[in-house]
């Protein structure tokens, strides 16, 4: 009985092969989308993992100076003396070509055994590692980028992270130029009981606690919620689709259900076999969209990388590892997707009376009270949302003001379509035309869901693009101000620095030094920079927030000028003091704009800097000259001083090189917009295949009546263009609503920084456009079909006596 029962079921979707393929579709699209966001995550997360763990820094205590600056050698022998099982790192940036790595020094005979390094400079390979030129491990891209530009021996380790070279510690002292310095030392797990304290062989240096989380995961968390955020945005579009196709395939069924019924089979039965075709079907859509997701993923992974090194510094590979809690993740919700959507049609199966009558109810017809529901849930939401706004905090606040407009929004759709159909109705004269938008009342309930995706595609395009946008322009403005020298110029040492400086002196209007030192402030990593008192940062450096004589204290040495991501974060004003790295406490004279940078930054005199970190190095300098003779003097600056292109660059390239790194940053938001729209498109594809099986008794009346099918067609088309058009103009004030909470709520909490809203008027116009074809496409076979009924199909609606 139960297998002629599921036979019966399922004869269903074979005699809908277009809905089946819609279930299908919608839910192929919805995982894909979902779990290719879930794979570029999950590989980011692995790469931040294996960095976390390299030398065992989730795992280890650390020695190192409460602001993280380089040491003594000294302490090292200390504490070796004194009992202590230490071992020494030094790290820093290395530039071998035109590659930068991260050169990651090491003691082989002292490191610990899990310190995750046991394959580096062991048993045989001992000698090469510590002998001059030595040995570089890296992994198998970064050895590619060096081929040939090292005297090192390269071997490959995959298991390092892409951009990081492992060394021996005396080699990456010299290769470095930091001789006898440390950046840290590695505690063992065991340590001898009767070994000196620490505050008495190296008071200098403070044991820090193992990070199992590391601190480029917390950094990058907003980045990657950001993504989940925008993946399960699309997923919940695609599920309109199944919402759609399953609703409909129940009430089509109502008869089957029924006759099933009195034929002995249970409600319990029933229900189970109903759940076993939903799992079956969910389980081969998410099979296929897992499969979509590693594809899309595979393709966006290299615009996510470049994303990530550009906000965060964060370096991923370049390939796709096929990881289980993603694609497990993807089925899981494929499923869940599919069985919540069918919930409310699986619950009147379940409650529906043995003697329910056959007839489909309408199912294109809503009734009042669903609107009036959907309308109070719709404002309950808005109203949560600016709560959130109020009274929120945090990055989950922020996402829940977004989720709460969208959502709302949406539920709102469908009432406010109806009202604007009402009032032009009110307004026709003309039978055809009062039947025309009587009739778009009629099939809105059966398009609403479509019209959602696509206001939620919509909406997610015009917010998001004018957010990056805004950024765009925003950021071109900040480089104007930034970027006022003519040319920047590295030397390659100080000696040659010097040099420079020397002959630049009558040639140029003003040698401008841009030297800076890494460290910690309040705790957080950041960048101390050391400028000269010169107009050009007076009259282009726009202040946020500062006192009048803000640059005659900063060029006297008694304040700082910080950047907007400290002072949001720490809460930080002008007037306020801080502790630079090093112990040097000075006054908050103002705070600057500083967009694009991840961690804090303070602008103090150069004189300043020199006097509080002698070691700072002094090789980068911008030079105020007539834009004429940039050119010239670059070319003399190479050929003089033998200096490669790359160390001399002129303005206008710098800031295309910058920009060029802000498209490639942002490149990925817009393949998931428009990959949301697509799906927004099939959406109302497969909503008007739907109803074209059901307009016969609407049509064939007027058809009788006199309109040509050729008009009627006119007719559809136009009623599908108008509710795209409607969708689109009520997408916009939500779209710019959404762009507002990105900028000054979610990218404060995010990034630190907030960003002036602009708007793209143009780009609005463009996106219609694109709008408004995925509709016309999207109803093209519908409208064909209508187009072919023969007329006999339409008498046949008189002769059924419907």
């Amino acid at each position: 009985m139960l297998r002629a029962s599921l036979d019966a079921l399922s004869s269903h979707w074979r005699r809908h092969p277009m809905q089946f393929a819609m279930l299908l579709l919608g839910l192929s699209l919805a995982t894909a989308l979902w779990s290719g966001v879930q794979a570029i995550n999950a590989e980011a997360r692995a790469s931040y993992d294996r960095a976390a763990a390299m030398l065992g820094g989730n795992r280890l205590s650390q020695l190192v100076t409460k602001d993280r600056e380089l040491f003594d050698q000294d302490h090292f022998i200390a504490l070796r003396r004194a009992g202590w099982f230490v071992s020494p790192i030094l790290e820093g940036d290395l530039k071998i070509g035109s590659t930068t790595v991260h050169l990651i020094g090491i003691d082989p005979v002292s490191i610990p055994t899990d310190a995750n390094v046991a394959s580096v400079g062991s048993g045989a390979d001992l000698l090469p590692f510590i002998t001059p030129p030595g040995v570089m491990y890296v992994n198998s891209t970064t050895a590619k980028a060096l081929a040939g530009r090292t005297s090192a021996a390269l071997r490959v380790d995959e298991s390092l992270p892409p951009g990081t070279a492992l060394v021996d510690i005396g080699i990456a002292q010299t290769l470095l130029d930091h001789p006898l310095r440390l950046s840290r030392l590695i505690v063992a797990d065991h340590q001898p009981s009767g070994r000196g304290r620490l505050e008495y062989v190296a008071p200098d240096l403070s044991l820090q606690a193992p990070d199992p989380q590391g601190d480029l995961t917390r950094l990058t968390d907003s980045f990657h919620l950001n993504l989940t955020a925008f993946g399960f945005l699309a997923f919940a579009v695609g599920l309109f689709i199944v919402y759609s196709a399953i609703g409909l395939a129940f009430e089509q069924r109502r008869s089957t259900f029924r006759t099933l019924r009195a034929l002995g089979v249970s409600a319990v039965a029933l229900t189970g076999l109903l759940i076993a075709e939903l799992l079956a079907v969910s389980v081969f859509a998410g099979l296929v969209g897992v499969a979509l997701g590693y594809l899309i993923a595979s393709l966006l992974l290299p615009g996510v990388a470049v994303t990530l090194q550009g906000l965060y510094g964060a370096t991923l590979p370049g390939t796709l590892t096929l990881r289980t809690e993603w694609w497990v993740a993807g089925l899981g919700i494929a499923v869940l997707g599919a069985l919540g959507s069918a919930g409310q049609s699986l619950w009147q199966v379940w409650r529906m009376p043995l003697l329910a009558p056959a007839q489909p109810r309408a199912w294109a017809v809503a009734s009042g009270r669903t609107r009036q529901m959907q309308a109070v849930a719709g404002a309950l939401l808005l109203a949560s949302a600016a709560m959130l706004v109020q009274f929120g905090s945090g990055l989950i606040a922020g996402f829940a003001v977004l989720g709460g407009l969208l959502l709302g929004s949406a539920l709102l759709l469908p009432v406010a379509l109806s009202l604007v159909l009402a009032a032009f109705e009110a307004l026709a004269h003309r039978p055809l035309h009062q039947w025309f938008w009587a009739d778009a009342r009629q099939q809105l309930p059966g398009l609403s869901l479509a019209l959602m995706a696509l206001l939620l595609a919509l909406s997610a395009n015009v917010g998001v693009g004018t957010m990056v946008a805004s950024f765009r322009l925003t950021f071109e403005g900040f480089l104007d101000q930034r970027l006022a020298a003519q040319l920047y110029v590295t030397a390659r040492t100080e000696k040659e620095a010097s040099a420079l400086r020397a002959w630049l002196e009558g040639r140029v209007d003003a040698v401008l030094p841009i030297w800076s030192t890494d460290g910690k402030i309040l705790g957080q990593p950041a960048e101390v920079i050391g400028v000269k008192d010169d107009r050009l940062y007076r009259e282009n450096w726009r202040l946020l927030s500062g006192e009048q004589d803000a640059w005659d204290k900063v060029a006297a040495g008694k304040a700082a000028m910080i950047n907007e991501q400290m002072a949001r974060r720490e809460g930080l004003r002008p007037g306020d003091r801080i502790t630079l790295p090093g112990g040097w406490q000075t006054e908050v004279a103002g705070v600057y704009s500083d967009y694009g940078n991840p961690i804090g930054q303070a602008i103090v005199g150069v004189d300043a800097l020199v006097s509080h970190y002698p070691d700072v190095l002094k090789l980068r300098f911008g030079l105020r000259v007539d834009q004429n003779r940039a050119a010239a003097l670059a070319g003399e600056m190479r050929e003089r001083f033998g200096l490669p292109t790359q160390l001399v660059i002129d303005q206008a390239s710098l800031k295309r090189k910058a920009l060029d790194v802000f498209e490639t940053t942002f490149a990925v938001t817009g393949v998931l917009n428009v990959l949301t729209l697509g799906v927004a498109g099939i959406a109302i594809f497969a909503s008007l295949m739907t109803l074209s099986s059901m307009r016969l008794p609407q049509i064939a009346p007027v058809w009788a009546m006199g309109v040509t099918q050729r008009r009627l067609v006119l007719l559809e088309l136009a009623r599908t263009m108008g509710l795209a058009l409607f969708t689109l103009l009520a997408a916009l004030p939500v779209g710019i609503a959404l762009a507002w909470v990105l900028l000054a709520v979610v990218n404060v909490e995010a990034f630190g920084w907030r960003l002036p809203l602009f708007v793209f008027p143009m780009d609005w116009l463009r996106l219609g456009v694109y709008s408004l074809l995925a509709a016309f496409l999207a109803c093209l076979a519908p409208l064909r079909q209508m187009a072919r009924i023969a007329p006999s199909e339409l008498l046949k609606v008189f002769a059924n006596e419907r």
